[in-house]
């Protein structure tokens, strides 16, 4: 279970004096499972007490890379959900890579923190368990959301402790 291990991430983002501003990116496709990520994304963003999230919609998974890096000098942490659900020909290897290597590339050149919400699968039963849905095993969404934003509070505390 790829669960298995993972941190509890507790959140206050909403006692910081300057509130994030976090930005959750939503690919279109595969919609019952993108309701599921984003749902849960945005009640994660809730219970951290973030009460301004925007949220932008793109086509597909492919698009989230770009969408990111335009996004990214205005927000202090981004959220990117898509699903890729694995088919007869490479195109799911050459999306999945160019999702992770665009929204890294965005990530590091920024420094701003992007959430890793993308679910590559092999079927739709696997993007269902992992979507946050009811009786779903895992909740990508909301883990996204609170990796970008504990990764954004803990950059903000250690610069400024620097200054």
């Amino acid at each position: 279970m790829s669960g298995h291990g993972a941190p509890t991430i507790t959140l206050d983002a909403g006692a910081e004096q300057q509130p994030l501003r976090v930005a959750v990116i939503a690919a279109s496709w595969h919609r019952e499972v993108m309701d599921g990520l984003l749902a849960a994304a945005q009640a994660a963003a809730a219970d951290a007490g973030l009460t301004d999230v925007t949220v932008v919609t793109v086509p597909g998974t492919f698009e989230l890379s770009v969408a990111a890096a335009r996004l990214a000098p205005h927000y202090d942490a981004l959220v990117a959900l898509g699903v890729v659900i694995r088919g007869g020909t490479p195109h799911f290897d050459y999306v999945c890579q160019s999702a992770t290597l665009g929204l890294t590339q965005v990530s590091v050149n920024t420094g701003v923190p992007v959430g890793f919400g993308v679910l590559t699968c092999d079927n739709e039963q696997q993007a269902l368990d992992r979507a946050g849905l009811p009786g779903s095993s895992e909740d990508k969404g909301r883990e996204a959301l609170e990796a970008a934003v504990a990764t954004a509070l803990t950059l903000r505390s250690t610069l400024a402790q620097q200054d």
